[in-house]
Formats: structure tokens, C-alpha cells, sequence
């Protein structure tokens, strides 16, 4: 499915999806008003179903899921707490430290353990205040990844989900999923959505990864929430205007390209077990369960970028010998079999 004229297979990420000829229709005649002034009513539209979709009371639309986790970062915590989440989460990695800029707040980082959290070392990674003579912080969100980026694009079982918000609700602790690729999860172990996140007080939701949306996320929880979460969307200059276009391009994923997912997951994992039979190159195939290959190799990251870059194959170093491969809706079977062929033939 590529409706775009390009002579590359873009592997780097499901972020460089473009919309489709049926999500552009869609865009184009979508009714919009002013967001800011709540007067958009497709912005609306995708706020309420994806609410109800996740089972919780309401939703806001945001402009990148950074700021979607950032709101809800802001709104779950106070200046000096701690925030309780996995070493190798996004929310820690990649969003510039906004935990600490936007927050105030401290990280406890957890280990993993095939790329997701358990929950006995989230328990023992929760401090607070109480009874330590004021030494520590008051540990008071949990986060979870899920899908887990750096974890391979692992899913959490879902008795350890609820185990681990089982865990943060005993101390006190409120909890959000950095859902970014929730949908994906949920294709994958076959769980509603609603089922998956029932212990979580707020989602964040991406429409720009696997959903093939050309931007925009969307923050999920309850009413009093999302209410708070409209003010910090505010303060952190994320309102937008006539935003039903983007709102469209959403609607139009959900209608469209959810179940479609399962495409992506059965390429990611025939390139996963060819490349890991490749000499001098390996894949912990237990991680891949939905849309990403972390392979790692003796080679260097750079030399085998720049190899598979000259037969038209773009993916993205995330280490010294190690690189990701994210499937998408752009990426066709032939296209595996040529990053396959390539593989075996040109590295």
C-alpha cells in the first residue's frame, strides 16, 4: 500500500507514513471550527469514540504525543515528586527531559526484562517521603510503555498490566500508559482497547505512528483529568484552530487502519527471523510481536545504514551495532523480500 512516488523503502520509523488518497478525501471535507473556542466538530467527534473506546469519561486532542505525555505528566504530579517508569521508556529517552523542565518531578528508573517492566521491581522503585525524614521524594506515577519502543515493540501481558496499577494504586501512586502504539498492542494480543487500559487514569494515544495519520495524538482519562489536562494543553501553547482536518485524518485511521496492523506485525517478523539468520547478525525474537526489528550485528550501526541507504533501504541506528526496522503501511511484502534479499546478499 504505497500511494506515494518514491524509490525507497523507508524502514526509519511509522512516523513517515503519508495519508492516503482516502485520508486526504477525508481531510479535505471535514467540517472544522475553532478548537480553542471548542467549536470544531470533528475534533469533537474523534475526542468522544476515542474516549469511549478506551472506556473512559473524556479526551483531548494534542498536536505529538511528546505533549500528550507531557500534559499528562504535568497534570499527575507536583514539583519535587518522582516519576516511576522503565529505563529504557520514551518518556525518559526521548522527550528532551520535559519530566524535569515541565514537571519538576525526578525519575525512578526500573529494569526490564525482555523489554517491559515487572512488577515486583516497579514496587520496590516506589519512595516516599513518609518515614524517610524528608530524604526522599514522594514517588507518585507510574508510566508504562506499551507497545515498548526500545523494548523491541514488546507488549505487556495484560495480567502484568493490571498487576502493576494494582501496585501504584496500593501506594498511592496514580498511572498513565504511554500508549503511543496501543493500537498496535491490542491487534497483537488481541485485547480491546478498553480492557487493556481499565487500570490506567490516562492514555496517550498517537494517530501519527502505525495508525498512518499525518499528525496529532490524543490523551485519554477522566472527565475532572481532562479538564486539567485542557488547561496545561494551554499553558504548553498546543491549542489549534480549525484542527478537524488533522481530527479527520484520525477518524479516518480508526475507521480503516487498525486491524490492518496484523499486516505490519507478520512483515516485521519475517524480516526479524531472516535478518537473525544472517551472519553477523542477531534478533532477540521473543520482543517481536508487533511492528519493530532491533537487530544488532558485529558490523558497525553506520557502515550498515550506509549499506543497505545505497540499495535504496533506510533505517535508523539506535546504537553502536545495533538499528531499528519499523514496518508501516508503506511497506509492501515485495519490499521485504528485497530488505531480505539485501541482507543476505549485500552485508
Amino acid at each position: 500500500m504505497r500511494h506515494y512516488s518514491t524509490d525507497r523503502i523507508d524502514l526509519r520509523s511509522d512516523t513517515v507514513t503519508q495519508p492516503t488518497p482516502a485520508m486526504r478525501d477525508a481531510m479535505h471535507h471535514a467540517a472544522v471550527g475553532d478548537d480553542v473556542l471548542g467549536d470544531d466538530p470533528t475534533v469533537r467527534q474523534l475526542e468522544t469514540r476515542m474516549a469511549e473506546m478506551c472506556g473512559k469519561e473524556a479526551a483531548l486532542f494534542v498536536p505529538s504525543g511528546t505533549m500528550a505525555n507531557a500534559i499528562a505528566l504535568r497534570c499527575h504530579t507536583s514539583p519535587g515528586d518522582e516519576i516511576i517508569t522503565a529505563k529504557n521508556s520514551h518518556i525518559y529517552i526521548y522527550e528532551g527531559g520535559g519530566f524535569a523542565a515541565l514537571c519538576g518531578a525526578s525519575v525512578a528508573l526500573v529494569d526490564v526484562h525482555g523489554g517491559l517492566m515487572r512488577p515486583e521491581d516497579v514496587q520496590l522503585a516506589i519512595r516516599k517521603q513518609a518515614g524517610s525524614l524528608s530524604h526522599y521524594p514522594d514517588g507518585t506515577l507510574v508510566c508504562v510503555e506499551n507497545t515498548s519502543n526500545r523494548g523491541g515493540g514488546a507488549c505487556y501481558p495484560q495480567e502484568t498490566l493490571d498487576e502493576i496499577a494494582a501496585v501504584a494504586k496500593a501506594n498511592n501512586c496514580a498511572t498513565h500508559m504511554d500508549g503511543a502504539r496501543v493500537f498496535n498492542a491490542s491487534v497483537a494480543t488481541k485485547t480491546p482497547l478498553n480492557r487493556m487500559v481499565r487500570d490506567y487514569d490516562s492514555i496517550s494515544i498517537c494517530l501519527s505512528k502505525g495508525l498512518g495519520a499525518p499528525i496529532g495524538s490524543v490523551l485519554v482519562g477522566s472527565s475532572t483529568f481532562i479538564s486539567q489536562a485542557h488547561r496545561w494543553r494551554k499553558m504548553f501553547g498546543g491549542g489549534m484552530r480549525q484542527a478537524g482536518m488533522l481530527a479527520a485524518a484520525g477518524l479516518h485511521a480508526l475507521d480503516h487502519h487498525v486491524e490492518r496492523m496484523e499486516e505490519d506485525h507478520s512483515r516485521a517478523v519475517r524480516l526479524a527471523k531472516a535478518i537473525d539468520q544472517v551472519e553477523g547478525f542477531s534478533v532477540d525474537l521473543t520482543t517481536v510481536e508487533t511492528n519493530m526489528v532491533y537487530f544488532d550485528s558485529t558490523k558497525s550501526a553506520s557502515s550498515i545504514m550506509d549499506a543497505l541507504a545505497a540499495n535504496g533501504i533506510d533505517v535508523l541506528d539506535i546504537g553502536p551495532n545495533s538499528c531499528r526496522i519499523v514496518v508501516h503501511l508503506h511497506v509492501t511484502d515485495d519490499d521485504v523480500n528485497k530488505v531480505i534479499e539485501t541482507f543476505s546478499t549485500h552485508l
